[in-house]
C-alpha cells in the first residue's frame, strides 16, 4: 500500500514538473508548402465559403458594420369609419366600433345575437346545463349555483318553456339567452369599412422621429389626401387607411367566415431603417396575420357580450347582445442601424480570424487522410531543444545546412 502510494506521488510529481517546464515553451507556426491539388482545392474552397459568408451575410445582409437600436418608442392611434344599412336602421361608428377611437386595439361588430326584454325573475334552466334536467322537485337543490349555467336554483322542477320535458327553475334574467335569442344577419357591408392607423416611432439613440403619414405642406392638403387615399404597397405606402376586406384578404381569411365566427387579426407595422441614408427612406411595411387558433373550434373566433338597460312598465329590463366581429391588434416592430467604427472593427477582426479555420481543417485532413501523412508530420512539427554548438554560418549556408522555417515538400516527398 505504501509502495503504491509512493509511486503515485512520484508520478504526480513528474507530471507537474513536466507540465511546469512545458508551460514556458514557445510555439511558432511553421510555413510549409504542400503541393497537393486535392488539398489545395479544399483549402481555397473553404476560404471562399468563409469569405463569402462574411461579405454577403454578415456585412451586406446583417449590416454588422452598423450600431443598431431594436427597442424604439412608439405610439398608435386607430379610428374606424363607415356606415351600413341594417334592416330599417342606419349603423354608424358608435354602433359597431369598440372603442370608436382606440389605441393599438380596435374591434368592429359583424354579427349580433340579441335577446330582447330580459327581466329579473324565475324561469327554466337551459336543458344542456349539467344536472339541469329533472322530473321532481327533489332533483333540484335550492340555492345551488352551476357556474356553467345562468343563475341560482330555486329548488323547483318546472316545464322547459313550450317543451314537454322539465328542467330546474333558476332565478336570473329571463328568458334565458339560448331560448329567446334572435340571430341577426351578417353585416356584409363592413367589408368596405376603413380603419385609420396612425403610428409614430422614435429612435432615441439616433434622435430620429418618423411617422406613417405622408408629409403635406399644410393641414388642409393632408386631410384632402387622407380622405381620398387607400393603402397600396406600391402606389400609396404612406396612406394609413385600410379596408377591412383588404386586411382579411392579406391575412388569407374569408370575410364571410369572419362575419359568422369573428376573429383576431394582427396588424404588424415593421420599421427597418438604414440611417446611413436619408431618414426619408425610412418607411413602414405592413403585414397581416390571424392570431386566434382556428383549429381549436371551441376557442376560435372573437365575440363578447354587453347589455342595454332600460325601464319598461316601471320594471328594469335589458337587451342582451352577443357580438361577433373582427378585433385588430396593432403590433409595432422597429430596427434602426447606422455606421459605427467599433462594430466595424469587431466584425472585421472576427472575419480575419475565422479565415484561420481553413488552415486547421486542411492540416487535419493532411495529417489524417492523405498518404505520406507521417512525412508531413515530421516536416510540420520540429522541436528545438538548444542552439547548435557549431559557430553560426552565413545566412546562405545556414539555410543550406539546417533548413529554414519555410519548407517546400515538392521535392523528395512522393505525393
Amino acid at each position: 500500500m505504501c509502495e503504491a502510494f509512493h509511486k503515485f506521488i512520484m508520478g504526480l510529481r513528474e507530471f507537474i514538473k513536466e507540465y511546469f517546464l512545458n508551460f514556458w515553451d514557445y510555439e511558432t507556426p511553421k510555413v510549409m508548402v504542400v503541393k497537393n491539388k486535392t488539398l489545395g482545392v479544399i483549402y481555397r474552397g473553404v476560404q471562399f465559403l468563409v469569405i463569402t459568408y462574411f461579405i454577403w451575410y454578415v456585412f451586406i445582409s446583417q449590416k454588422a458594420y452598423q450600431e443598431s437600436e431594436t427597442r424604439p418608442e412608439s405610439s398608435v392611434y386607430t379610428l374606424m369609419k363607415g356606415t351600413a344599412v341594417h334592416g330599417d336602421h342606419i349603423l354608424d361608428t358608435a354602433e359597431y366600433a369598440r372603442p370608436s377611437e382606440g389605441g393599438d386595439v380596435i374591434s368592429t361588430i359583424l354579427r349580433r345575437d340579441v335577446t330582447y326584454d330580459q327581466r329579473q325573475g324565475t324561469c327554466a334552466e337551459y336543458f344542456k346545463v349539467a344536472n339541469a334536467n329533472c322530473t321532481t322537485d327533489s332533483d333540484c337543490v335550492q340555492g345551488e349555483v352551476d357556474f356553467n349555467g345562468h343563475g341560482t336554483r330555486t329548488g323547483r322542477c318546472v316545464q322547459y318553456y313550450n317543451e314537454t320535458f322539465k328542467t330546474c327553475e333558476i332565478q336570473t334574467w329571463c328568458p334565458i339567452e339560448e331560448y329567446a335569442v334572435v340571430r341577426e344577419p351578417e353585416l356584409v357591408e363592413a367589408i368596405n369599412f376603413t380603419v385609420f392607423i396612425r403610428n409614430s416611432i422614435h429612435f432615441p439613440k439616433f434622435k430620429v422621429l418618423r411617422g406613417n403619414i405622408k408629409d403635406a405642406s399644410n393641414k388642409r392638403d393632408m386631410q384632402k389626401y387622407l380622405n381620398k387615399c387607400h393603402y397600396d404597397e406600391e402606389k400609396e405606402p404612406y396612406c394609413p387607411k385600410f379596408r377591412l376586406g383588404y386586411i382579411a384578404a392579406q391575412a388569407r381569411e374569408n370575410f364571410s367566415e369572419l362575419c359568422r365566427t369573428g376573429g383576431v387579426i394582427g396588424v404588424f407595422i415593421n420599421w427597418n431603417c438604414n440611417l446611413d441614408l436619408d431618414p426619408s427612406h425610412c418607411k413602414p411595411t405592413y403585414a397581416f396575420r390571424r392570431l386566434d387558433l382556428r383549429k381549436d373550434q371551441a376557442n376560435s373566433g372573437y365575440y363578447y357580450s354587453f347589455a342595454k338597460y332600460y325601464s319598461k312598465d316601471g320594471v328594469e329590463s335589458r337587451t342582451l347582445i352577443k357580438a361577433y366581429g373582427i378585433r385588430l391588434d396593432v403590433i409595432v416592430h422597429g430596427h434602426a442601424g447606422k455606421f459605427s467604427p467599433i462594430p466595424t472593427i469587431i466584425s472585421t477582426v472576427t472575419a480575419m480570424t475565422s479565415v484561420g479555420i481553413c488552415t486547421v481543417i486542411c492540416d487535419w485532413i493532411m495529417l489524417t487522410f492523405i498518404d505520406k501523412n507521417e512525412v508531413y508530420s515530421e516536416r510540420k512539427f520540429d522541436e528545438v531543444i538548444k542552439e547548435p554548438i557549431a559557430p553560426i554560418p552565413t545566412e546562405l549556408s545556414y539555410i543550406s545546412s539546417y533548413g529554414s522555417n519555410h519548407s517546400d515538400l515538392s521535392d523528395g516527398v512522393p505525393l
